[in-house]
């Protein structure tokens, strides 16, 4: 018995590091362990007997410590969390990090090209206390929102209904709370985000433009988690229970208290989301018309229950509900009126179960089905013309995946799968004066089998995924293949390049009929592909990019081409000459991606900037010629910093963007023709938009088991006014009205919230 073993065994009372233990046991019985630093961090056992055998001492190690250990051969152990003794080993095995914190901490590069945010360890971002999903993410280069809402995020100069979002697997029809302004999606139980913008692997179908794939924690931590807290918006409560060893359910809420207190918060985000809306302008500024008595609140609930059958076989089973609701009431002057109440209902539904099986340490498998619904719903009364109309546009969508991941060694990964999806949307409107119903209903079914090769070589200096999609559409007998490629090189220790490209199509899109549909809230309504007058949307884009990473400087530039067609007129949001036009047409991006990041210990600070060119072709629009796209941004930069000392971070940071395009009225207008007569479309720009956003938050320790924090922001600092939108109308004189849509003004908040 060695001196080690002697000391071990004379303090048998207390425990010892598990990393320790592992050194010992690998000289005594003469095997090596492999697991992930993390998933032994913090890890203590008492040591083992030593007249124990090796598989004693495993089952010992593994009753002590809640970890499996899985006795590959002779000589290999694998040390995993207790949900499945594989799933650590396989997804780690082929994954790399290429560039760590990025901008922020919680945020890396992998080695596909895909951006990965951990919400456990998300450090800080200027103008942000929390770490808001779809806000956060509009921090990377490429990603911007021109109207500075979460339900309109354009990626590299697309619209947002052409984002495939996904929450635990399962399409999101529905992404912001607030209408906009807040992301949907709970960020307590989310564990990881992952966004691609190029080179998405075939397992990814729709998103023509990005996919932001959200996971939340599918292992069991065995241990009690609870955590609650409120910002000037919403309150909100999170807990992970263990029901028993293989067994745990995660429950997540959150409810907006803006119908119960009135903050500075909620007045800057009423005055944005409804400035344009019938709520603020009733009846085109019949000033006879009052609109009071108005009720908001939103509300989002996430379950998932998780139970592992056994060490290789995983259930999962995820539930989401998200809803915003609007009532208020509008009257006229006249003192025998009746107050009309209008409303406008949001809602999103999804349920999914999951199964895992853990063949081995090469083979997993898995399946899923969902269903997901969303539904939005607009009451609205006319007083003037005394009508009543009811809209209601509503996604039944049905999804049936199926995949395989194959080890073949440390260097190659295959995945094959089939994916089947129904998808039913139907748009209704109802008018009892005159007497009107239209009802539309479409429904698209979707066959998909894919495979994917990842090969990583020996020195790990070279990473390239290939991969081949073919979508079958019943209804249209069609055929779509979809190549995809992510090609990463180490050129040497500081500098590498990527290649992405794919092919991409959507049978989804969301249109806007009239600029005041839905109370002039939420304007767009999803339809599906018809293969006439809406096609099925096509992608085709590449990039090239370069990154030099030393001494914590990183310096990246990625430059891209994207084409997308199959667009309709109705989907642009066209507020000029082609607002009631109809017609099919593309689009096509070109630009380049640039980003300096430097980081010190306590202390990182970026400048990012984006440059792109974004034209429509329309075949009889503007004479089939190119014109400038709606969201057409030239120019955007970012320059921000985070500083961090002890329990405390600050964030600072100014963001400006070129002017979208503008169609500006002609001069001189024909008095004698009823509509507006434009001069060139988007020939102009709106003014340079520039905010300014600063954050702090700071840890507290209650007690042992308890932490805290508190954190304070003032969204656009300096209350600078930008113009986000403009458009014309005509009132019943005859003359010219300037509609303005103005950003949010400066918008403190702060919360606080605790952990235990």
């Amino acid at each position: 018995m060695n001196i080690w073993s002697i000391s071990a065994q004379t303090d048998l009372k207390n425990k010892l590091p598990l990393a320790k233990i592992l050194t010992h046991l690998e000289a005594k019985f003469n095997i090596n362990f492999t697991y992930l630093d993390l998933t032994i961090d913090g890890k203590t056992a008492f040591y083992p007997s030593d007249n124990l055998t090796l598989d004693e001492a495993l089952a010992f190690l593994k009753s002590e410590t809640n970890l499996d250990f899985i006795l590959l051969d002779s000589s290999r152990v694998v040390i995993s969390k207790r949900t499945n003794p594989f799933s650590n080993f396989i997804t780690q095995k082929l994954e790399e990090v290429v560039i760590t914190n990025f901008l922020t901490k919680g945020i890396s590069k992998k080695s596909d090209g895909k951006v990965n945010i951990k919400t456990e360890d998300f450090g800080i971002l200027p103008g942000l206390i929390e770490p808001d999903i779809l806000q956060s993410i509009q921090a990377l280069p490429g990603i911007i929102s021109v109207d500075e809402r979460v339900s309109n995020i354009n990626v590299r100069g697309g619209t947002h209904d052409q984002n495939l979002i996904l929450w635990d697997g399962i399409k999101m029809y529905q992404s912001g709370h607030f209408f906009g302004l807040v992301s949907a999606f709970n960020p307590n139980l989310t564990k990881e985000v992952n966004v691609s913008k190029n080179g998405t692997s075939v397992k990814f179908g729709d998103g023509v433009s990005s996919v932001i794939d959200m996971q939340q924690s599918n292992s069991l931590d065995q241990d009690f988690k609870a955590g609650a807290g409120f910002n000037l918006i919403h309150a909100d409560g999170f807990a992970k229970v263990p029901l028993d060893e293989n067994a745990e359910i995660q429950v997540a809420a959150r409810r907006s208290v803006t119908d119960f207190i009135f903050t500075p918060t909620y007045d800057q985000y009423l005055q944005r989301v409804f400035q344009d809306s019938d709520f603020s302008n009733p009846q085109q500024g019949n000033s006879e018309i009052t609109s009071n008595n108005e009720r908001f609140y939103f509300y989002d609930i996430s379950t998932k229950f998780l139970y592992d059958i056994t060490d290789q076989d995983q259930f999962r089973f995820n539930f989401l509900t998200i809803n915003n609701s609007l009532t208020y009431d509008q009257q006229s002057s006249d003192a025998t009126s009746v107050p009309l109440k209008n409303s406008l209902e949001q809602n999103n539904f999804a349920a999914g179960f999951e199964y895992l099986k853990y063949w081995s340490s090469k083979l997993t498998t898995t399946a899923q089905v969902y269903y997901t619904n969303y539904d939005l719903k607009a009451t609205n009364f006319d007083i003037v013309n005394t009508q009543e109309l009811i809209q209601d546009n509503q996604v039944n969508d049905v999804s049936v995946k199926i995949n395989a991941t194959n080890h073949i060694d440390e260097h190659l990964k295959l995945h094959g799968g089939y994916q089947f999806s129904e998808v039913i949307i139907s748009n209704s409107e109802e008018l009892d004066n005159p007497s009107f119903v239209s009802f539309i209903k479409e429904v698209v079914r979707t066959h998909s089998i894919y495979g994917e090769a990842e090969f990583t070589s020996a020195n790990k200096n070279t990473y390239a995924r290939i991969g081949i999609r073919t979508n079958y559409i019943e209804k249209f007998s069609d055929f779509f293949t979809e190549p995809r490629l992510s090609v990463s090189h180490k050129l040497n220790n500081d500098f590498r390049i990527e290649f992405l490209a794919e092919l991409k199509s959507q049978t989804t899109s969301q249109i806007i009929d009239l600029q005041n549909d839905f109370l002039g809230i939420e304007k767009r309504r999803w339809i599906l592909s018809n293969n006439e007058d809406i096609p099925i949307i096509k992608s085709t884009q590449g990039a090239v990019g370069i990154h030099y990473n030393k001494n914590k400087l990183l310096i990246s530039a990625e430059a891209f081409i994207k084409n997308v067609e199959g667009i309709t007129a109705r989907s642009q949001g066209f507020q000029n000459q082609f607002q009631f036009t109809n017609d099919i047409g593309k689009y096509q991006v070109r630009g380049i991606d640039f980003l300096i990041n430097k980081q010190y210990d306590s202390f990182s600070t970026w400048l990012s900037y984006s440059f792109s060119k974004n034209d429509y072709t329309f075949d009889n629009l503007y004479n089939g010629s190119t014109f400038p796209n709606n969201i057409d941004v030239r120019h955007t930069a970012t320059f921000a910093g985070t500083y961090t000392i002890n329990d405390l971070k600050l964030a600072l940071g100014v963001n400006w963007h070129s002017g979208k395009p503008l169609t500006l009225p002609l001069q001189n207008q024909n008095t004698s023709n009823a509509q507006i007569e434009y001069d060139i479309p988007n020939n102009e720009r709106l003014d340079d938009y520039f905010r300014t956003d600063i954050s702090a938050t700071y840890q507290l320790k209650l007690t042992n088991k308890m932490d805290a924090s508190i954190g304070a922001s003032i969204w656009n600092l300096l209350d600078k006014k930008n113009v986000i939108n403009t458009y014309y109308v005509e009132n019943s004189e005859g003359d010219l009205i300037t509609i303005e849509n103005v950003s949010l003004g400066i918008t403190p908040n702060i919360s606080f919230r605790v952990r235990f």
